[in-house]
Formats: structure tokens, C-alpha cells, sequence
């Protein structure tokens, strides 16, 4: 049995702001909060999109473990106001997560896993 290999598009992307720490404007600024300001960005630039209907976000994080907690992806959709219905799962390659996150959610769409 042979399946089709579906195609996988960006519809919307943003990314968080890169600052000069520790002395930048943002040295004070939680990492889930600011990942729940680019979670709403990225929902108002897609409206078409029923957020009822995502089934898994996935965030690239550099070192989790900082003061954000360990699943910076759940926390982030939970403070952007997004359904607790939403899996989430947080990626670390260090200077490539967000590309791995880009990279994973495409393989899944691509091969059927997801939508």
C-alpha cells in the first residue's frame, strides 16, 4: 500500500525579537510571555485558521530549562489564551530549534500525521 506524500505551507510566521542580554530592552521580559505575544501574532495573521482545530504546536526553544520551565510551548499557548485542547511540545537544538520545529511539523503534515 502506497500513500500519497502530502504538500506541507507556511501560512504565517513570526518569530521573537533578539535583544542584547543581559542588558537589552527585554532582560526583564518572561521567555513565555513573549512566546505568547508571537503565538497571537501568528493567529491574527492567519483568520481563516479555527483555533479549535490545531491539534500540536511546535516551538523552538533554545535552552528550556531557563526560568520559562521545561515545556516553554504549553505554557506559551496557555498564557496566549489558546485551548487547552492544543498539544505542545518544545524543541531544542540549540541554534537550530526553530528550524527543527519548522522541519518537524512539515515531515508530519507531509507524511499524513497531521493536518
Amino acid at each position: 500500500m502506497s500513500k500519497q506524500i502530502q504538500e506541507a505551507y507556511i501560512v504565517a510566521a513570526t518569530r521573537t525579537p533578539v535583544g542584547k542580554a543581559p542588558k537589552g530592552v527585554f532582560r526583564n521580559t518572561r521567555p513565555d510571555d513573549m512566546l505568547a505575544h508571537v503565538l497571537k501574532a501568528v493567529v491574527a495573521q492567519a483568520p481563516g485558521i479555527d483555533v479549535n482545530r490545531i491539534d500540536d504546536a511546535i516551538i523552538g526553544c533554545a535552552m528550556p530549562e531557563g526560568e520559562q520551565g521545561m515545556n516553554v510551548a504549553r505554557i506559551g499557548l496557555l498564557l496566549a489564551g489558546l485551548p487547552n485542547t492544543i498539544a505542545a511540545q518544545t524543541i531544542n537544538r540549540f541554534c537550530s530549534s526553530g528550524l527543527q520545529a519548522v522541519a518537524l511539523a512539515a515531515d508530519q503534515i507531509r507524511l499524513g500525521n497531521a493536518d
